[in-house]
């Protein structure tokens, strides 16, 4: 039984809590809806956002809640393809036309109190009674702090009163391209989360009814989620609508094998089973085990007063043993001269396991940076060390965003390689990168499954291949920063180039520590001339292996010969013009610009200086240098050019721009 002190000062917060969503200043009372269509209130009257692309960047501020809104992911959302040269311009403007919304009487260039400019992005300042979202997570966390501490009637009151919230599609109103945006995908799947919490709470406090509108809804607007139909099918009969539990399973069951070619799981096949032995009972909580971050476990009893004795039923929380299926192994071999990165092997291993620990949302680390900088060589090789935590199995995906010798991988050709890697058969494969991306993250559900994704460009292609189940890791790779991916939660690794030690024991193992030993001062500078970046480092030992009877020296004079060119790295060369060519033609400019003289650390107005551009708009061009890592930003608005990537530079100033000349 809970301990009656505790579930007294779990009250006692509750009401707390309630107290602060009693109500905000009268003279400043505003409301926000996004949990459905995008509406904003000043005290009773509606205003209008304006138009769709405003209307959008309102939603994502209101997505954030009370969190910056980086510049970055405000473009990637309003332009889901390569937004206009004017972006920031039109963003400014949108950002000073909400301010006069919010607060009207507010003096021109003035900050105002509401829409605040943060580093990098904007901040909507508003209080928890303001914005339905705030009030949903705040009546969720109750119900979760409810369901902790033994009171699951409390727990459902407190869910079904935040999922009042939800009111139609996440940011109604806006752009269809911008509703695809992970960040509102992200607050589809929180509200689908409380629904499931607030009918198993329900259904343990035998108050089906109580939660049944909004499993309703949650179920029409994810026709295919298995766990929450099963919800439903139980807590349709628990209410004593049996024929309509039975034909809601029918229902899922016949969408299953139209658009997924695949029978109901085991979750859902025993949901009906119950329903057709008429063996949903009202149920009593018992003692609570855990509470996890997405799903409350709770242990069951059947309330039966006249057979005290009698076995329990099947918990309607309880997930079934997954069902079998092949067991992918398809890392590609490690590096074999693998050397150093024992910080970031030990970090990679630390969010691996704190992440095994807790019960949670999907889960997934990118490992960024620079051109040939390492990044697969380092995902795979902690991906050969923690393949024991996976133990059935690891997917890896060459994404080739970034390959000039080939297209990279479309969305669902990947979901369709890695649905044949776990046993599914090209006839049950289904057409759409939506229900192949639903099939691929029902097979992962209840398995412990490494997916390692090499090579991405953005966060749109990158989405659907992303695992959704507990017990599952993604590890993705890319040259770009991935702002929107970020912001959902996955975990950055920002991988620069070794130190000068790490650096010269990989060239040892290439070479011989022999080899290195009899020339140590030619070694040294090897690695200096190469900027120690790793593929470099791989290019002239390739060379030097190639020509054993060649002194170190002689290879170290060549790469001093080619000093301000890449004549010497020719795929180093290749390497970091497939990153340059994707830049904005502005950015592209500045890059070339930079390889002027003009000091160790480049600034904006360092950069305006060169682009005779004004400072204000050389700022967000130094910052897609830099989430492009063809910059370093070593400090807040300080950057840095890699040697390698400075030579590059003057060789594109000097072929006047045209990277096919070169």
């Amino acid at each position: 039984m809970p301990d009656d002190g505790a579930s007294a000062a779990a009250s006692a917060e509750d009401a707390s809590a309630e107290d602060a969503l009693a109500g905000a200043e009268p003279d400043q009372a505003m409301r926000f809806q996004v949990l459905g269509p995008v509406r904003v209130w000043r005290a009773e009257r509606e205003l209008d956002p304006g138009f769709p692309q405003q209307r959008a960047l309102l939603a994502l501020l209101l997505a954030h809640a009370g969190r910056p809104v980086p510049t970055g992911e405000i473009l990637d959302a309003i332009w889901a393809e390569r937004p206009p040269a004017s972006a920031l311009n039109v963003i400014r403007r949108y950002i000073g036309m909400l301010r006069r919304l919010l607060e009207p009487g507010l003096p021109p260039r003035a900050p105002g109190r509401r829409l605040l400019r943060r580093p990098g992005g904007y901040l909507l300042e508003a209080a928890t009674d303001e914005v339905d979202l705030l009030r949903l997570r705040e009546l969720t966390r109750q119900g979760k702090r409810a369901a902790a501490t033994g009171r699951p009637e409390r727990a459902a009151e407190c869910f079904t009163r935040a999922l009042r919230e939800w009111r139609g599609p996440v940011a109604m109103g806006v752009p269809a391209s911008a509703r695809e945006h992970v960040q509102f995908t992200a607050l589809e799947r929180e509200l689908l989360d409380t629904a499931r919490l607030a009918a198993d709470s329900a259904l343990l406090c035998g108050r089906a009814e109580q939660a049944l509108p909004a499993l309703r809804q949650a179920a029409a607007h994810d026709p295919l989620d298995e766990p929450l139909h099963a919800r439903l099918v139980l807590s349709l009969a628990a209410c004593g609508l049996q024929a309509e539990a039975l034909k809601a399973y029918d229902d899922i069951r016949r969408r299953l094998t139209r658009e997924l070619g695949v029978a109901p799981g085991a979750e859902l096949a025993a949901a009906h089973s119950r329903v057709l032995r008429q063996d949903v009972r009202r149920l009593t909580a018992g003692p609570v085990v855990e509470l996890g971050r997405e799903v409350a476990v709770v242990r069951m009893r059947t309330a039966d007063a006249g057979s005290p004795s009698q076995p329990a039923s099947p918990s309607p929380l309880a997930s079934p043993p997954p069902a079998p299926f092949a067991r992918p192994a398809q890392l590609p071999p490690g590096l074999p001269v693998f050397a150093g990165r024992k910080a970031e092997l030990d970090w990679l291993t630390d969010v691996a396991g704190t992440a095994s620990e807790a019960a949670g949302a999907a889960r997934a680390v990118l490992i960024e940076g620079m051109a040939g900088v390492g990044k697969s060589a380092l995902a795979v090789h902690w991906a050969h060390q923690a393949a024991d935590r996976f133990p059935d199995g690891q997917l890896y995906v060459p994404l080739g965003a970034f390959d000039p010798a080939r297209a990279a991988v479309e969305p669902a050709d990947a979901l369709r390689g890695m649905l044949a890697s776990l046993g599914v058969s090209a006839s049950r494969m289904p057409h759409g990168v939506a229900a192949l991306s639903g099939l691929y993250r029902s097979m992962l559900v209840g398995r412990r499954v490494l997916v390692v994704l090499d090579d991405a460009v953005d966060t749109e292609r990158l989405h659907p291949l992303l695992p959704a189940a507990p017990g599952c890791l993604a590890l993705v790779t890319s040259r770009n920063a991935l702002p929107g991916l970020i912001a959902s939660g996955v975990r950055p690794l920002c991988l620069e180039p070794p130190s000068a030690e790490d650096a010269r024991e990989t060239l040892a193992l290439r070479l011989g520590a022999d080899r290195l030993g009899a020339e140590p001062r030619a070694a040294d500078e090897i690695v200096a001339r190469c900027g120690r970046l790793p593929l470099a480092l791989a290019v002239v030992a390739a060379r030097a292996v190639s020509r054993r009877d060649f002194p170190l020296d002689a290879v170290a004079a060549e790469l001093r010969e080619a000093q301000g060119s890449l004549d010497a790295l020719s795929a180093v060369r290749t390497a970091f013009l497939s990153s340059y060519g994707l830049l904005s033609p502005e950015s592209a400019r500045l890059f070339r610009l930079l390889s002027r003289p003009g000091g160790e650390v480049i600034t904006a107005a360092a950069a305006a200086a060169l682009a005779g551009l004004p400072v204000r708009r050389t700022g967000p061009l130094l910052g897609e240098l830099a989430e492009a890592h063809l910059l370093t930003e070593a400090a807040p608005g300080r950057y840095a050019l890699h040697d390698l990537l400075r030579a590059l530079a003057a060789e594109l100033a000097e072929a006047g721009s045209r990277p096919d000349v070169l």
